[in-house]
């Protein structure tokens, strides 16, 4: 398969993530369209060589050029890195792929699931592509793992994974994001990596709603380790991968998103935990904290294939039912007596 370093490469969303990714590729010498859908957000990154809103104090080298044009973005692209929210993936990816070169490697590094639709990012990227009648062939997978962008940006050590269906793909996308600081893995499940990527993010709200609880390390250690069961329960239900689910992507991803203080989610769990409406939360928050939409697609998407999930149920009923925080620990808690580990 052909070699990408030498590539043109687009990452389509300058948020927080998009730019580091593109950072981290610029600095390696690969050429780097970065997209942003408003065009004085381009300007900015143009003029500051820095994207102050999201990533202040991370200079874009001159390898990355901003562009608010998603054809100019593409254009012979043989790498396209969607890092766009969930809710608005499927426009933007309608829009820009019948651009997409033949052979392009399209990776979603995004955590989140479809509201509407219950599907993942891969399956939104198929789904248009099929309902577009496309005869090319292009590559889908994800980039997940334990990585918040700003620790990427300054180049602490960080590993990922990342999944296509074809192990060549795989490889060779891994060889693209390689450096001497961010390692990453391969895996060819890429359901399971996905499902990994978007629930976590609702674990880690409810984590945060322990910590603003005032919950010690006991509880945050048995909602980490129960979550990660509900998880894997939910993801072995849809044909991923057991193993997945102890590896970077999965127990990996989860710890730092459950503890870690750069957390979006857990933030907003946070302000919960302490007795903050919903609304009052995400109006204090600059980013987009993916697992609020995420918990309703999540309890749907358990709720269609009978999976038990009842740190997910409580979460919903929090954000969506205005549920007492401690009254869902408490009926957490005095649910049946189960064994601990139990599969579909």
């Amino acid at each position: 398969m052909k070699e990408l370093r030498s590539n043109r490469v687009a990452v389509i969303g300058a948020g927080s993530w998009g730019t580091s990714l593109a950072k981290l590729l610029g600095d390696k010498g690969v050429e780097v369209r970065l997209w942003a859908h408003k065009s004085d957000h381009v300007s900015a990154l143009l003029r500051d060589r820095e994207n102050k809103k999201y990533l202040p104090g991370a200079k874009l080298p001159e390898t990355v050029l901003p562009v608010a044009d998603i054809a100019e973005a593409v254009e012979s692209a043989r790498c396209v890195v969607m890092v766009v929210p969930s809710h608005g993936y499927r426009g933007v990816f309608e829009q820009l792929a019948p651009k997409l070169p033949d052979g392009a490697f399209v990776v979603s590094a995004v955590k989140g699931i479809e509201n509407t639709t219950l599907q993942t990012m891969t399956q939104v990227m198929q789904n248009s592509l099929q309902q577009q009648n496309s005869t090319r062939t292009i590559h889908l997978g994800v980039l997940s793992g334990p990585s918040f962008a700003a620790e990427v940006a300054i180049g602490q050590p960080t590993a990922v994974t990342v999944a296509f269906d074809d192990k060549a793909a795989s490889r060779t996308v891994q060889e693209l994001f390689a450096t001497p600081f961010f390692r990453a893995y391969t895996s060819n499940d890429v359901i399971g990596l996905e499902l990994c990527a978007a629930v976590k993010n609702v674990v880690a709200i409810a984590a945060g709603i322990g910590d603003g609880l005032g919950y010690g390390l006991n509880s945050r250690a048995a909602l980490i380790t129960r979550g990660l069961a509900e998880i894997t329960r939910l993801g072995v239900k849809l044909g991923a991968q057991p193993l997945t689910f102890s590896g970077l992507g999965g127990v990996g991803d989860l710890v730092l998103t459950c503890t870690g203080g750069l957390s979006r989610n857990r933030t907003v769990g946070l302000k919960l935990g302490e007795g903050k409406t919903l609304d009052q939360a995400l109006a204090e928050m600059t980013m987009v904290a993916e697992g609020v939409r995420t918990t309703k697609s999540c309890y749907n998407l358990a709720q269609k294939h009978g999976v038990e999930m009842p740190i997910l149920e409580q979460t919903y009923q929090i954000l969506y039912q205005n549920k007492d925080c401690r009254l869902a620990v408490q009926e957490l808690f005095q649910r049946s007596l189960k064994e601990e580990i139990v599969l579909p």
